[in-house]
């Protein structure tokens, strides 16, 4: 006996079939405007909120962008909703401007996805993630012990 199961997911048609990564990256970022280093500081600057969802190992090897509120990715849901009962202090609404971060700007575009999805039509992600951020000059910390 089989089990047939129907996955949906944003931007992609369970009627069409499997979509591979990249394909299904492509189609979420559809949906709105990434920003690049300069902006997502200039954004922040004005108020807008970057969130580092990297993992523990990179943020130590790394450093930290100043004052960016760090989300483990397994968590940002939970942290980030306004409604949430787990919510972070800076979850003040669902029309706070949020720039997500991860190491290179893949897994921060799923993030947007599904931080769409809980109503936060505002939040967008940096393209080329910290790496990107790092490389235009812009400034980072050491990671606390």
């Amino acid at each position: 006996m089989s089990e047939h199961h129907t996955v949906r997911t944003t931007g992609g048609d369970p009627a069409s079939g499997p979509v591979g990564i990249d394909e299904f990256l492509d189609r979420v970022r559809e949906g709105y405007e990434r920003v690049g280093p300069e902006e997502a500081a200039a954004e922040a600057a004005e108020g807008a909120l970057l969130v580092d969802i990297r993992y523990a190992a990179l943020r130590e090897r790394d450093g930290l962008i100043p004052g960016a509120l760090v989300v483990e990715r397994n968590e940002l849901e939970w942290r980030l909703d306004p409604w949430g009962s787990h919510r972070a202090a800076q979850a003040v609404g669902h029309d706070l401007r949020i720039v997500v971060v991860c190491n290179e700007g893949y897994a921060s575009s799923l993030a947007v996805a599904s931080l769409h999805r809980l109503g936060l039509a505002r939040a967008t992600d940096l393209t080329g993630g910290f790496q990107a951020w790092r490389a235009a000059g812009l400034p980072v910390v050491a990671a606390s012990p």
